[in-house]
């Protein structure tokens, strides 16, 4: 597909092809909620009697144009988890509740994100919503990411979920614009299924060491600049 770009590097996608999908996300959004309705109470009641704090998460991310919305999720951390990260975002101590652990690894907290599909947010398939401390990471030519909605799953989650580096996860979202089709979402959504199933690429809490390359980058650039000044 030949995509023509506007002057800020963000792809024009064909209104058609647009209007299709969110069409679709919409449909298939919409008889998930009802077809999956008693396991939602029941994923809700069980998070409840876990620990007694709140059922859902809510998060800021980006999303088309670069506009920040917010995420739902069900909740599968303690409260307060993030006062249990050190300096480099790393955990300090267990943060992830006993029912949170199932929910993560069958990727069950993500179903309350059929709501932000019917709000017009999210799709189905498209670029993992970004939080917005990772806007500054990116390049102009990935920023063309902002070009479609966010969504439940794609080509990174795909190539491994949490165990892909955030630099490739940024060259999966590019790769998704260029080819993107109503065709290839539905393969993106059936290899999801097989990947949930199996459980593979999860990591129940955050990794940093392990896919946060770009961090690190930055990291020693700054290290560097700072030396150079002192010099």
């Amino acid at each position: 597909m030949n995509i023509d770009k506007t002057s800020g590097g963000i792809p024009r996608i064909p209104t058609a092809l647009l209007i299709v999908k969110h069409s679709l996300d919409w449909v298939l959004a919409a008889c998930g909620v009802i077809v999956i309705s008693p396991l939602f109470i029941i994923l809700a009641i069980a998070i409840k009697i876990d620990d007694g704090g709140p059922i859902f998460f809510r998060q800021a991310r980006i999303g088309r144009f670069a506009q920040q919305f917010l995420i739902w999720k069900f909740r599968t951390m303690i409260v307060d988890a993030d006062r249990f990260l050190d300096e480099r975002g790393r955990p300090t101590r267990e943060r992830i509740t006993r029912v949170g652990k199932v929910l993560r690894r069958y990727s069950l907290d993500e179903i309350p994100q059929l709501f932000n599909i019917l709000s017009g947010q999210m799709s189905l398939v498209g670029p993992r919503p970004l939080l917005p401390e990772r806007l500054p990471q990116l390049t102009d030519v990935q920023r063309e990411r902002f070009a479609v909605r966010p969504g439940v799953t794609g080509l990174a989650q795909i190539a491994g979920r949490n165990t892909v580096l955030w630099s490739r996860r940024f060259e999966l979202d590019c790769e998704y614009l260029r080819t993107l089709s109503l065709l290839g979402d539905l393969r993106i959504i059936w290899r999801t299924i097989g990947m949930v199933l199996t459980s593979r690429g999860i990591m129940l809490d955050r990794n940093p060491d392990m896919v946060d390359d770009l961090s690190a980058a930055n990291n020693v650039d700054s290290v560097q600049n700072d030396r150079g000044e002192t010099s």
